[in-house]
């Protein structure tokens, strides 16, 4: 089992920056692929970016892209999203999530979830 906790969201004004933390426990973090994930009131999960287990390697949804970094701290067990330029459209629950095998941008690929974090972009 593996616990993830983010943390980091909150109000911020258009054209502003924001940067999630997901702290993980449990199982060997640095085994697992990370991701981030976003859903909006009356909208389905969605993509919004992932990572490798070494770090090495980063995807991004075409609306993030430029805009948003996905990092991890294996160290400190730790991914995290660094949101800038925010758009009231970022408006969303954040999710992260830890896939076993691959990064990916299927949810359903994810063998663990946050609670998530609540980000507000005002315009």
């Amino acid at each position: 089992q593996v616990q993830l906790v983010e943390s980091g969201g909150g109000l911020v004004q258009a054209g502003g920056s924001l940067r999630l933390s997901c702290a993980a426990s449990g199982r060997t973090f640095s085994n697992y692929a990370m991701g981030w994930f976003r859903q909006a009131p009356g909208k389905e999960r969605e993509f919004v970016a992932t990572i490798t287990w070494t770090g090495g390697s980063t995807y991004y949804a075409d609306s993030v892209k430029g805009r948003f970094t996905i990092s991890r701290d294996n160290a400190k067990n730790t991914v995290y999203l660094q949101m800038n330029s925010l758009k009231p459209e970022d408006t969303a629950v954040y999710y992260c999530a830890a896939n076993r095998v691959v990064p990916s941008r299927l949810s359903h690929e994810y063998d663990y979830w946050g609670q998530g974090t609540q980000v507000t972009v005002s315009s």
